[in-house]
């Protein structure tokens, strides 16, 4: 099977990883098929715009979000608005998609599903609305961006406890509904960031018959 490599970044901010996943498509739409990656991060507090978000879900003004040191970024995914910061693991998959947008969203989603039922959390995905949940909160939220059949961004695991208070400042997806962790559903320690991304990756590529590899390469310098 065709190997792909996955990475985890440690913890970034947004813009810079965000050009990471743009310079690897840049390469898989010029003929580099091995520039397919599937990057996780862990984020500098932020909350990005998808394509289709309403400002008025940002629901503190730019200077006490700055304050509080969350930055907010215009993004190219799709959706509305989310947050991203410590204690969430944010998984990019940069692949040629093998069939469509749909199938490949389903993909990732289902992929996290599973991990979190490999830790004892009932967790299902949903298309509409797009995401993981958990009962009636979401635990992943996701959203992409797809040009000449070559996917970036992707789904974001609310691990620990520590990214739900930020949920406050915004209206998640533009839905009045709970976000959870696996914190929260496993009332315990959740596993540490980098056990999850092998996980994750793992699942991933079984999911599209390709053979995972750790990359140890530093794409990112902190």
């Amino acid at each position: 099977m065709q190997p792909l490599r996955w990475t985890f970044l440690g913890r970034a901010p947004y813009r810079p990883v965000w050009e990471i996943q743009e310079a690897l498509r840049e390469r898989i739409l010029a003929g580099d098929e091995t520039a397919e990656h599937v990057l996780f991060v862990e984020h500098e507090p932020v909350i990005t715009l998808g394509r289709s978000a309403d400002q008025r879900h940002v629901l503190l003004p730019a200077n006490d979000l700055r304050a509080r040191g969350i930055e907010v970024v215009s993004s190219s995914r799709g959706g509305d608005v989310t947050y991203h910061g410590p204690g969430q693991l944010v998984v990019y998959p940069v692949v040629r998609l093998r069939a469509g947008v749909l199938d490949h969203v389903v993909t990732v989603g289902t992929s996290v599903a599973s991990v979190l039922a490999q830790h004892g959390i009932a967790a299902e995905w949903r298309r509409d609305p797009a995401g993981v949940w958990v009962k009636k909160a979401k635990i992943a939220a996701c959203g992409v961006h797809v040009r000449q059949r070559v996917a970036i961004h992707g789904l974001a695991l609310n691990v620990t406890i520590e990214p739900l208070a930020s949920f406050a400042c915004i209206v998640p997806c533009g839905l009045s509904l709970g976000v959870t962790s696996m914190a929260v559903e496993l009332a315990s320690e959740p596993p540490p960031l980098p056990e999850l991304c092998k996980s994750i990756a793992e699942t991933l590529c079984r999911s599209w018959s390709r053979t995972p590899l750790c990359s140890c390469d530093r794409m990112l310098a902190r």
